[in-house]
């Protein structure tokens, strides 16, 4: 049996929904490096609502400090639009002064995933994801044109440094491809906890859609395929029809049966919550689309003799 809190709040003082999930699932930091990864899709201002809010990543470095942990890293890859710029997507979202400190360009150093999947094999994670001892993910309520909502499984995406992120969406070939290549990703680490901000969601054909909605809840488990689908049910989705959910069960990451997920608070199943199209058409068709993301994997970096020093970041 897994469970999913399911928390009132606003950004006010969702640091007793935060402080509430830290309790309901608890896990061992004092003395442990521990990294924060939020969801930076891009450089966007807070109330787009594209990106976790400031206030829900601060909520949960105050808990995190009371419990002495050796270190905190607060880090992302963000998309395609903001590749190399974590740090101006960091600020524009005001993430990197939630992060009281903490923020660390985790896209400038890559090391090898361990991996025996075909398709994960050869990729390269961020070194805080392999050096970290716990990972809390921040996920969003989110819509999502390919994958029809992006919650805790989608947000371990961005734990891989740089354009391999492209590079995938482009392998894949099919939207019914690409659900299966995000939880392969997300099995190369999987977090220790989830906290989505779900206090104002986003519908229509997301991740950075302008038709935004207020939820007021705070999110939490320690397992993301209950946790996504929670999120999917209170979108009015059956979450057997999302292909991520069935291909994570199968891989045994956890169950999305109403029977094996114990809510720990009410579920309200939010009315004409907007979904993107259930096959995924609305990104993997679009022409425009896919030609920026093979643009970035046609990217090559051009030395400067005078000023390279050889260290490979941009490799």
């Amino acid at each position: 049996m897994h469970r999913v809190m399911i928390h009132p709040a606003d950004y006010a003082d969702c640091h007793l929904a935060v402080r509430r999930a830290f309790e309901l699932f608890p896990i061992v930091v004092t003395g442990r490096k521990v990294l924060v990864k939020p969801n930076v899709l891009r450089a966007s201002k807070s109330d787009e609502a594209i990106a976790t809010n400031p206030a829900v990543l601060r909520a949960v470095i105050d808990c995190l400090e009371e419990k002495k942990p050796a270190g905190i890293v607060v880090g992302d890859n963000p998309g395609l639009f903001s590749y190399g710029a974590n740090e101006a997507a960091f600020k524009e979202t005001g993430l990197f002064d939630a992060a009281k400190g903490y923020y660390k360009n985790i896209g400038q150093e890559g090391v090898p995933a361990s991996s025996d999947h075909p398709a994960t094999q050869g990729l390269r994670l961020s070194k805080a994801v392999v050096e970290a001892d716990v990972i809390i993910s921040l996920p969003k309520f989110k819509t999502h044109g390919l994958t029809i909502l992006t919650g805790a499984i989608k947000n371990s995406y961005g734990l891989l440094p740089g354009a391999q992120k492209a590079m995938l969406h482009k392998q894949a070939g099919s939207p019914e491809r690409f659900h299966e290549l995000v939880v392969e990703v997300f099995r190369l680490r999987v977090p220790d906890l989830f906290i989505m901000d779900a206090v104002v969601g986003m519908e229509g054909n997301g991740p950075a859609s302008i038709e935004l909605r207020t939820i007021g809840r705070i999110i939490a488990s320690d397992n993301a395929v209950a946790l996504d689908s929670v999120m999917a049910r209170m979108a009015g989705l059956d979450p057997g029809v999302l292909r991520f959910l069935r291909h994570a069960r199968a891989a045994g990451l956890g169950d999305f049966d109403p029977q094996a997920v114990e809510i720990l608070g009410e579920l309200t199943v939010i009315p004409d919550f907007k979904l993107p199209p259930l096959s995924g058409e609305a990104i993997s068709g679009s022409a425009v689309i896919q030609e920026f993301l093979a643009s970035r994997t046609r990217m090559r970096p051009r030395s400067n003799p005078e000023t390279c020093t050889v260290c490979g970041l941009c490799v």
